[in-house]
Parts: C-alpha cells; sequence; structure tokens
C-alpha cells in the first residue's frame, strides 16, 4: 500500500484505540461497538472484557516474516488462544483492550493488514493453499489473490456494500475454499482463463451455489469482474434487512438471469473507462533443486522435483500457542520455506527437501491423525458473542471419543462443526455437518446439533448435505463412534451411499 493508504490506516488505528476504551469503560453499545469494530477486524468476544483480532494474509500466506511476527506477539502480549479460520487467516483471542490496536500497528511492518478483517467489507481473499506448488494446477493464483487485496484495500474506505463479500481463488486442483459457492469464485482453467461463478454463500437463510456468469475471464481483467460485483452488489443489495443482505440473495431478487445480466452491464461500463488492467502476474518459477525422497501421510510431493509440502492440523484449528515459534526456529535457515493457511484450517509448509520436511514432521507430531481428525470447527460460543453452541468443546471430546473406539482412519470422513446457524464451519458442504441449536425435550431446552449429511467441496461435486435430526450435544460423540463402528470394514466413502437404512436407524437412534 501507498505512504498516504498506510498513514491514514495508522490514523485509523489511533480512533479505533479510543473507542475500544470507551467501550470498555461502558460507553459504547455492545451492537455499536461490534459495528464499529469489525471493519478494523476486531470484535469483543462472549466475555467483552476480552477481544478478538484477525490478521487478514491473502492467499493464506504465512511466510517467515510474518510467522516470525506471529511468535513474538504471541509471547510479548501472552496470547493465550490462536486460531486458524477457515477464511485462511489467523485470530488472535482473550486479548486485552489495550494490546489490540498496538498489535495492529505492529503487524503492518510485515504487511499484515487487519482494515477490512470484518464488518461489511470485502474479506481475507482466499486460494487453494498449495498454489504454486501443487502437482496438477493449472496455474498459480496466489499473485491474483493478492493483487486483488490491494485493489479492494485501496477502494475500501469509498464502498458501502450491504454486507460483507467474499472472494476465493481455485487453482483446478483444490477448491478448499469453495469457490463454487463463494459471492465470488474464480476456477483456474487450462486454458489460462478463470471460470467465474458470483453470488454464492452459505448461512442461516439458505445457501446458494454460486451463478456462472463467465467461463473464460483473462487474468489480467480479474480487477474488472471484481469491481463489477462490488458495484452490483452496492446497486441492488437489501440495506434494509441484514438478514437478507448477503449476496446470494440477489439471486431471489434479480434472478440468476438477471443478475449475471446486471454484473455484465456493470462489467461492460467499467472495461469501457479501463484502468484495472493487471501486469503479467506469473509467479516466479525459481526454485531451488533437491534430491531424495520421501513417504508420509502428511508429506505431499510437489510439482517441483524432489520438493515437498507438509501439512499440520491441530485439533479444531487452534494453534499451540508455542508452535509460531517452534516453526520459526526450524524454518528460519530454510531458503523458501513458507507456511499456508488453508481453509480447512489446516496449516502447510512448503518448499522443503526430504530431510527438511521430516524435521518439520517431527516437529508437528501433536497434529491429527486421521481423516476424521482433520475435522472442521468454528470457535464455539464460550468466545465468540454470536454463538450457540460450544463447537470446540465438542469437537475435541468427539475426537478423544473415537480414539478410545479405536475407529480406523477412513471409516469416518472429516466432520464441519458450527456453533451456530452463521456456517462459519461450512456445515452444510461437510460430509457430516453439524449446526448448532437447541432440542426440547420433556418441556425443556437442551444443547443440541442439527444434523448434514452427504455434503461436499469436491471439484466438480460441490453439494449441500441434506438437513436432518437433530442430536443431543451429550449424545454426538457416541452417534459418532456408532456410525465409525458401522462403516469400519468399508470405509465412510463406501459405506455412506450404499446403507441408507442402516444409516436411518443409527440416526433414529439418537433422536
Amino acid at each position: 500500500m501507498d505512504k498516504q493508504w498506510l498513514q491514514t490506516y495508522r490514523e485509523e488505528i489511533g480512533a479505533f484505540s479510543e473507542k475500544i476504551q470507551q467501550f470498555q469503560q461502558g460507553g459504547i453499545e455492545k451492537k455499536d461497538y461490534k459495528g464499529y469494530s469489525g471493519g478494523m477486524g476486531s470484535y469483543a468476544q462472549r466475555d467483552p472484557a476480552k477481544h478478538m483480532l484477525r490478521l487478514r494474509m491473502p492467499g493464506g500466506r504465512l511466510t517467515l516474516e510474518r510467522l516470525d511476527f506471529l511468535a513474538k506477539t504471541l509471547q510479548t502480549y501472552q496470547v493465550p488462544r490462536v486460531k486458524l479460520t477457515t477464511c485462511e487467516t489467523v485470530q488472535l483471542h482473550d486479548l486485552q483492550a489495550d494490546q489490540v490496536p498496538a498489535i495492529m500497528e505492529q503487524a503492518i511492518d510485515c504487511g499484515i493488514i487487519c482494515r477490512g478483517g470484518g464488518g461489511d467489507n470485502p474479506r481475507n481473499v482466499m486460494c487453494s493453499p498449495l498454489s504454486g506448488v501443487q502437482p496438477g494446477e493449472c496455474f498459480d493464483v496466489v499473485p491474483y489473490a493478492e493483487a486483488v487485496t490491494a485493489y479492494l484495500l485501496s477502494i475500501c474506505r469509498d464502498i458501502h456494500m450491504p454486507r460483507k463479500l467474499k472472494i476465493a481463488f481455485c487453482n483446478g486442483v483444490d477448491d478448499s475454499v469453495h469457490s463454487a459457492f463463494r459471492d465470488m469464485g474464480f476456477r483456474a482453467q487450462p486454458d489460462g482463463t478463470f471460470a467465474l461463478r458470483i453470488a454464492g454463500g452459505l448461512g442461516a437463510a439458505g445457501h446458494r451455489m454460486g451463478v456462472l456468469v463467465d467461463d473464460a475471464v483473462p487474468p489480467k481483467d480479474v480487477l474488472y469482474y471484481v469491481r463489477a460485483m462490488v458495484d452490483t452488489f452496492c446497486q441492488h443489495g437489501n440495506y434494509q434487512n441484514r438478514a437478507k443482505a448477503r449476496t446470494r440473495f440477489l439471486q431471489e431478487t434479480l434472478g440468476p438471469d438477471g443478475l449475471k445480466d446486471a454484473f455484465l452491464q456493470n462489467l461492460s461500463a467499467l472495461k469501457a473507462q479501463g484502468g484495472l488492467e493487471l501486469a503479467n502476474l506469473e509467479a516466479s518459477a525459481d526454485r531451488k533443486q533437491a534430491d531424495g525422497e520421501l513417504s508420509h501421510p502428511r508429506a505431499i510431493a510437489q510439482k517441483q522435483a524432489g520438493l515437498y509440502a507438509v501439512k499440520y492440523h491441530p485439533t479444531g484449528g487452534c494453534l499451540p500457542v508455542e508452535k509460531p515459534a517452534q516453526l520459526y526456529a526450524l524454518l528460519k535457515d530454510i531458503p523458501q520455506a513458507e507456511c499456508r493457511v488453508g481453509a480447512g484450517e489446516t496449516l502447510y509448509v512448503i518448499n522443503l527437501t526430504a530431510a527438511e520436511a521430516e524435521r518439520v514432521l517431527a516437529a508437528t507430531e501433536d497434529g491429527a491423525r486421521t481423516e476424521f481428525e482433520y475435522s472442521v470447527a468454528c470457535i464455539g460460543a464460550a468466545v465468540c458473542q454470536q454463538g450457540v453452541r460450544d463447537s470446540q468443546s465438542v469437537l475435541q471430546t468427539a475426537v478423544q471419543a473415537v480414539r478410545e473406539a479405536n475407529i480406523p482412519d477412513g471409516a469416518l470422513p472429516r466432520i464441519r462443526i458450527s456453533g451456530c446457524p452463521s456456517s462459519c464451519a461450512a456445515h452444510e458442504a461437510g460430509a457430516i455437518g453439524f449446526q448448532g441449536g437447541i432440542k426440547s425435550v420433556d418441556g425443556k431446552a437442551q444443547p443440541a446439533f442439527k444434523l448434514y449429511l452427504g455434503g461436499s467441496d469436491a471439484l466438480d461435486d460441490a453439494r449441500f448435505g441434506e438437513a436432518g435430526a437433530m442430536i443431543l450435544e451429550k449424545d454426538l460423540p457416541n452417534f459418532l463412534v456408532e456410525l465409525g463402528r458401522a462403516a469400519a470394514e468399508t470405509g465412510w466413502d463406501q459405506w455412506f451411499p450404499t446403507h441408507g437404512d442402516q444409516l436411518k436407524a443409527i440416526v433414529a437412534k439418537y433422536t
């Protein structure tokens, strides 16, 4: 960002510092404060004396410089809780009021801008976490995620959208970023163009797949398409009813064809004005050379010969506070090493030789061991103001129960647990998903989760799960163990589509 933009941002941090102190002293109502703080990437937690700060990182790039900053910040401020998010950011939790603006200011030096991290703003721009190194990808989409971020930050003070806008770039292999149902989803194609879907999304008032508006977007024109979406959203979005304000509701008010027409009209007008073309953004192909081979469940061979990525998934995406410092000490002398935060709350370390990968694997043995343990959960009601159920606690209990029952790897898929209808864990897209709620038992409200079955975020097979029964929170671990035992012999992927009656019987037992 240019100097003037950063100077204004620093002034905004100064103003925010005064606001957060006013809130702490009771001078600002919770709702009003949330409307202000969200635009700075921070929210008060359920305990209003504690605060969250969201560190935006385009494409999930936790570079060594940013990793060093994170490690030092956690130590300096004794941050007790760190969360990898489904939007490829890092959240710091349980902060004191005076710590939030101080960390915002210090983050600038390593290229972390918190502005627009929440509220009615363009959010962190996502991309496939192994983009640039993944075998079979169409092309590296990281440069486009970064270019779009820079553009959106440059205009964020000049636009007023009805709600937030989420943009994702898929490299044509891994669509864990859900380009099929984002507000804007760019999918790289073998011919060097993008297919673009718009106005998709998840949430309490309904979910929608995106509308295909162009199947051959020239990469140099990406910013025109982004601005066209912003303009279309501002022109036709619902400013009166926040529950109906996300872009997916444009499919209802305009109809899919009307939405596409409105978008393309804005696009045409913008192209006539000109000025938003991107220069050649091809990523550097300069990768270190290596020999050696490695076979490990968490090691991924890169498309660069002899290089590997290592994946590390702390349960529920809750990163141990000592881990960033450990990883930085290990990676700081490894050429081209970099961490990426994936949308599945998994951390990837890329550009490692076999020997280097072995050391990273040893340092991350505390992470997920099975497919089920890669499950996703939002931060939950113990922390989040909006939360209904403590999704983190439920997941921790379920993982422990499945381990103790010796359920074999593959018998259960990774699950997605959202603590409320806000879909922060994308429960609708999980093979098994849970949405926090309540269930009346003998006239008394009991903690429970709505079950979703059959969702998928696989490339070319994205679909939403079917909502079903409410299962009491206390029964959820036993329910999963019983499912795992039923599918143990064949594995979930074969068992689920062929054992419908047995599945219904198990569900009925817990409802």
